[in-house]
């Protein structure tokens, strides 16, 4: 400012003059006198809510549509050149803002496919050999023939049996029936609970030899569902637990460690059409009346083996690819380094409209109205970065590599992660968060405008859709994020960085194929684009938020409620020789603790003077805030499964899991039926004392002692 005032007069005077030395000194004491009363923090929350309105009155249904139009112009399959034409188009998006850009490269292990065929012979000798492809011969120009991805090559001349969802409980229907399902190709029907690697997994262990997965549905059903078939974790299975750099170490194809991660049968997905001409021609014993209340088609009526015989073959090439993240940072005045993410992926099986360009579009709407905040005198206190990662589909590959080589500074730098994948898919707001997020989620949601419903909020219109609208029920509607389908997972399972997932709509019927287009989402998903605009605004007003209040709005009396619900659960399922008394003690001291970290928030925020030592106290709450989440984490991480470092939240290794929390002892309480009396009891009592641990160790965090 200095600078900026004496540059007149030295233009006007040529020389420094006392009338000059009388300014300068005037214009200091001015400046000393407003470092010594700098703007209470009153004034300083006023600001921030001005700036908030700004970002929410620069909404534009008509820009998103214009970005997604952009994105969804061919298809862009990580590693490939299309994908490459979205990353310049992203990333110059960025530069034009006049953001600060960066690109952080990773060599992956890619999967795709080389030729493929399914013909069936049916018992009345006639013979039908299948498209397998969207309408057009040979499918849509550029769109990636359907596949799953690191499904093995191989093929198999055998006899159809259909086997539902494909889960353990199905097999176990179908065993009733008689029937034996070794060495026949497998029909299944996605959903169920089951990812499409489990039903593929499943299938292997009960001796199938191939499998083939269709979308059961009235409508499109012509289309292929694509998708990964990987298992036991995510991210490039070359480079387990560290990212996969340019010269960096990488695991051999042939190494035990990668070669667990592949199924070894084929797989393929089918189209509902092609499936319910397979299974309509089926005889055996009859399809079980629960699994018939759920069928689209009533002409399904038998399950198999045959009579049909299917003669399928599959070949697939698994090569390494370079995979790009782009990010755009805007640096922070007060605390630069402490870091807010948003994050969404860019890669695409097909045109990607909803999955994932509609979350595209939004961040890059974020980033232009961002950019117009910039423009007119914001600057955030921490800094806001915008992700776009690549190859998620294939595995969350580009979050995870990023995250593992940033491991140590997103431990103790990264405020949240605020994920958004697919941003709108239909009707309906969906959430989910780590607990000390809730409340922050719940305001944010009052100040957004309702897509659908005239004169009312997001917040308005989610309770009633839950038939309550009290705030405990509320808290029931947020999801928690222990499954592994989107980018947040490698934040929350691996580094322990509070997180958001939001979006709008679920189970769309295009989902990974070729009709999954900017058309579809102008006729069917969001034909004005306001829902998208409703994302955006919970998204960006969440990372102003985070990035601005000047204690971090993480309230963990949430996470307290959450993890005594648990408790109660878990007391209502185990062993009554089985001690929950570690666990119970250990929430009790973790609410105490959150109730502290609350009271001390309230009691800052009251304060309205700002100065060194006040700053230096929020600083210091805003730390263990922050790191509170981490003590959940374990180091040794999960049993058999030591990426999951998560011991609240992370997805169990047995899929037919009656809890979807405390994953170690959700795996425990699964092993132990393989145990004596004895064993399965210290082996689910020693899950529960680590459980336990790791709430002391957050309380412990929360509080800033030492034992």
């Amino acid at each position: 400012m200095v600078q900026f005032l004496l540059k007149p007069i030295k233009v006007f005077t040529g020389k420094t003059s006392p009338l000059v030395t009388f300014v300068v000194i005037l214009i200091l004491g001015i400046l000393g006198f407003y470092s010594l009363h700098s703007p209470s923090s009153t004034s300083t929350s006023r600001q921030a809510s001005r700036f908030r309105h700004v970002f929410l009155s620069s909404s534009s249904n008509s820009t998103i549509s214009d970005y997604l139009r952009a994105l969804t112009m061919h298809p862009h399959l990580a590693g490939t050149k299309p994908a490459s034409e979205t990353t310049r188009y992203v990333l110059n998006h960025f530069n034009n803002l006049g953001l600060r850009t960066r690109t952080a490269s990773y060599n992956a292990l890619l999967s795709y496919p080389v030729r493929s065929s399914l013909s069936a012979h049916f018992s009345d000798g006639s013979t039908s050999d299948f498209i397998l492809a969207e309408p057009g011969r040979y499918g849509p120009e550029g769109v990636v023939p359907p596949y799953h991805a690191y499904s093995p090559s191989g093929s198999a001349r055998a006899r159809a049996v259909f086997v539902n969802h494909g889960r353990e409980e199905d097999y176990r229907a179908l065993a009733a029936l008689g029937v034996n399902v070794s060495g026949c190709v497998a029909v299944a029907r996605s959903g169920g609970g089951l990812s499409r690697g489990a039903v593929v997994e499943t299938a292997e262990k009960y001796g199938l030899a191939a499998v083939l997965v269709f979308t059961d549905g009235d409508t499109w059903r012509e289309g292929f569902e694509r998708g990964h078939v990987m298992r036991g974790g995510i991210g490039d299975p070359l480079s387990p637990g560290w990212g996969g750099v340019n010269g960096g170490e990488s695991l051999g194809l042939e190494d035990s460690e990668v070669l667990k991660r592949f199924p070894k049968i084929p797989s393929l997905p089918l189209s509902s059409e092609i499936a319910e001409r397979v299974l309509c021609s089926l005889g055996g014993g009859p399809v079980p009346s629960e699994w018939r209340s759920t069928l689209k088609s009533s002409s399904i009526r038998n399950v198999g083996p045959g009579p049909t015989l299917l003669n399928f073959s599959y070949q697939g090439e698994k090569k390494v690819a370079t995979i790009e993240n782009v990010f755009a940072v805007i640096k922070g005045m007060e605390e630069p380094d402490r870091y807010v993410l948003l994050g969404n992926h860019r890669d695409a099986w097909t045109y990607g409209a909803v999955d994932p360009s509609s979350g595209t579009a939004v961040l890059l709407d974020i980033a232009r109205r961002y950019s117009l905040l910039l423009r007119s005198g914001w600057t955030p206190r921490r800094t806001i970065i915008l992700c776009s990662w690549d190859a998620e589909e294939f595995g969350m590959i580009g979050s995870t590599e990023w995250v593992e080589q940033n491991l140590v500074n997103l431990g103790s730098k990264a405020v949240a992660y605020l994920n958004v994948d697919c941003a709108v898919q239909g009707r309906g707001f969906f959430a989910g968060s780590t607990p000390q997020l809730d409340n922050l989620l719940l305001e944010v949601t009052k100040e957004i405008k309702d897509p659908d419903t005239e004169g009312t909020t997001i917040y308005k219109n989610w309770a009633a859709a839950g038939g309550n609208s009290n705030v405990e029920h509320l808290f029931l509607l947020i999801q928690r994020l222990s499954r592994v389908d989107s980018d947040f997972a490698p934040f929350v399972h691996h580094a322990g960085v509070p997180s958001v997932d939001v979006y709008y709509g679920r189970d769309f019927p295009v989902y990974h194929t070729a009709f999954d287009s900017y058309s579809w989402m102008t006729v069917s998903g969001d034909p004005f684009f306001q829902r998208h605009v409703a994302v955006a605004g919970i998204w960006g007003l969440l990372a102003l938020r985070l990035a601005d209040d000047s204690i971090i709005p993480f309230n963990y009396l949430s996470y307290a409620d959450q993890l005594q619900v648990y408790n109660n659960i878990l007391s209502n399922l185990l062993d009554e020789r089985i001690s929950l008394h570690p666990l119970t003690i250990s929430i009790q001291e973790f609410a105490s603790a959150a109730k502290e970290a609350d009271d001390e928030s309230k009691t800052l925020r009251s304060q309205e003077a700002s100065d060194r030592f006040l700053d230096m106290k929020k600083r210091a709450l805003n730390d263990r805030l922050m790191l509170a989440e981490k003590g959940f984490l374990d180091a040794a991480g999960l049993r058999g499964r030591k990426w999951f470092k998560h011991l609240v939240f992370g997805p169990p290794s047995d899929h037919e899991s009656k809890l979807d929390f405390f994953p170690g002892i959700a795996d425990s309480m699964s092993r132990a039926i393989k145990m004596s009396e004895k064993e399965r009891l210290v082996a689910i009592q020693h899950e529960i004392w680590r459980v336990a641990r790791a709430i002391h160790r957050a309380a412990s965090a929360l509080r800033g002692e030492v034992t």
